[in-house]
């Protein structure tokens, strides 16, 4: 059973918090903090291979200001999903390559900063042709677009390729090309719980974390 479970993992090496040896206002490569773009291509550069050589999908990256730390929240995703171990897992090789790139070359993310690994909840927009592969079976909400102008449909996806998916909705049956689609959103059904899990908010928080963050 697939769940959807968040880690979070220290903010340093053997759990330290990071700190900029800049300037004030700078972190230690003269770059100012706020330029939040350009610390997540740093990110990505670091944390997508590590993902990738795990077998799964990058799906999300964002770097954001909390009070006096950053947060980065990494998403990720794979064909038959991801369970709470495999985030955790995943979590510790992100943050053990955040920190090897740090001591080659500098901060990544200036100042102290928190790392959380998650994996998609159901209110993800459906919007690449693997999104709509792995829903195969769920109740979809989608916008058509068309030279009539655009219209809403809800229906079931029965197939997904690289090029196109089939809806089953009151109309019939009909495939359409990712073009014609705007992002999918899928349709919680209630009636459908006891058959599949659509995710849950547990937190992977290790021990050893808590009390980092407390202190």
């Amino acid at each position: 059973m697939t769940q959807r479970g968040r880690a979070t993992r220290p903010t340093g090496p053997s759990g330290r918090p990071r700190r900029s040896d800049g300037p004030r206002g700078t972190d230690r490569g003269g770059a100012p903090r706020g330029d939040l773009a350009a610390r997540r291509t740093r990110l990505r550069e670091v944390i997508e291979p590590v993902v990738t050589a795990a077998g799964y999908d990058l799906e999300d990256l964002s770097v954001s200001r909390a009070g006096r730390r950053h947060v980065v929240r990494v998403v990720v995703d794979a064909d038959g999903g991801i369970n709470l171990d495999a985030v955790a897992d995943v979590s510790r090789a992100v943050s053990a390559a955040l920190d090897a790139a740090e001591e080659a070359g500098g901060d990544i993310v200036a100042g102290e900063y928190q790392l959380e690994v998650s994996s998609p909840g159901v209110d993800r927009p459906l919007t690449l042709p693997r999104h709509w592969r792995r829903n195969v079976g769920r109740l979809v909400k989608v916008t058509l677009r068309g030279e009539a102008g655009d219209r809403q449909l809800t229906g079931r996806v029965t197939a997904a390729d690289d090029e196109r998916v089939e809806l089953e909705s009151d109309a019939g049956t009909a495939t359409h090309p990712y073009a014609e689609l705007g992002p999918g959103r899928v349709q919680v059904e209630f009636t459908r719980l006891d058959d599949e899990d659509l995710g849950d908010d547990t937190d992977i928080d290790d021990d050893e974390d808590l009390e980092d963050e407390e202190r």
